[in-house]
């Protein structure tokens, strides 16, 4: 997520523009206390909502937590992954040669 100020907004605002153009949140403060959350308009807004649309960006990004995303929902962990399933996000996302290397440095 991207941080920007209302005055470097106004100064400039293609650094506004720039993260919501590649699927990304920026955060307007002021004073340096956020002010509001800003995020690009696409399908899954019309789809989903907006909350939603954000927590579950925020959930594929790997900004928040499945809990997080289950509490924001208001739904349960398990209710929550059937949710994620019927919309063909993954709940987690590992990397299995990563995996492998433990293993045998454990063995």
């Amino acid at each position: 997520m991207q941080t920007i100020g209302i005055r470097d907004l106004q100064v400039n605002p293609a650094s506004f523009t720039r993260p919501l153009e590649a699927n990304d949140f920026v955060m307007i403060t002021k004073h340096g206390k956020p002010l509001g959350v800003a995020t690009s308009f696409d399908n899954d807004i019309l789809r989903h909502g907006v909350l939603e649309s954000i927590v579950l960006k925020a959930f594929e990004k790997g900004d928040i937590s499945l809990g997080q995303l289950a509490k924001s929902l208001n739904l349960t962990k398990e209710e929550t992954m059937s949710y994620l399933a019927m919309l063909k996000i993954p709940v987690t996302e590992y990397d299995i040669a990563e995996d492998i290397k433990g293993i045998e440095a454990f063995l």
